[in-house]
């Protein structure tokens, strides 16, 4: 049996065409790159059930971050169900932590952190947070919930509310210093 012979006259898509309207289409190369909030946004819109909540912190940027990036002594501070945390490696940007709940529950985390991004997954866990300057005050986006297994889904479940008041806890762990 013979191999079915491919036409030689096919050309790759014009990445620049609107498949639907068949219309060209510009690309913007001087477009602002995306901050850390928006990526945030963008992430979890890919993972069902997940939540975000934002709100900006009446706080310069590096005040807020020094608390939410330091995972060992200020997230505790301000995540509800957070008892302690403590990071077991790093390695640049990588980092590797062991996280015990408030419930008891306990979690290794293998993420990222560095200024105004953190994302950190477990097995049945995930926390996204980003911060960003915004007029001498800090916009902060926070995510998280409990992961279904062997699905990219997150539970929804309680998950505004409690991201709601991390938020609010965030602000009264940056007053207080």
């Amino acid at each position: 049996m013979s191999k079915p012979s491919e036409p030689d006259n096919i050309e790759p898509p014009d990445t620049n065409t609107d498949a639907t309207t068949g219309s060209h289409t510009d690309i913007d190369v001087d477009a602002e790159p995306i901050d850390a909030v928006g990526r945030l946004r963008v992430l979890i819109a890919g993972i069902p059930g997940a939540r975000i909540v934002e709100g900006v912190v009446d706080a310069p940027f590096a005040d807020v971050w020094a608390v939410m990036g330091d995972l060992e002594h200020g997230f505790g501070r301000f995540q509800p169900d957070m008892r302690h945390v403590r990071v077991l490696r790093r390695d640049g940007d990588r980092i590797e932590a062991h996280a015990r709940s408030r419930y008891g529950m306990r979690a290794r985390f293998d993420g990222v952190l560095r200024p105004g991004w953190c994302w950190l997954q477990s097995r049945f866990v995930i926390i996204g947070m980003a911060a960003v300057p915004e007029h001498g005050r800090t916009r902060v986006a926070l995510t998280g919930g409990v992961r279904v297994p062997g699905r990219a889904a997150i539970v929804p479940v309680g998950a505004r509310r409690e991201l709601r008041r991390g938020l609010a806890r965030l602000g009264q762990a940056v007053e207080e210093g």
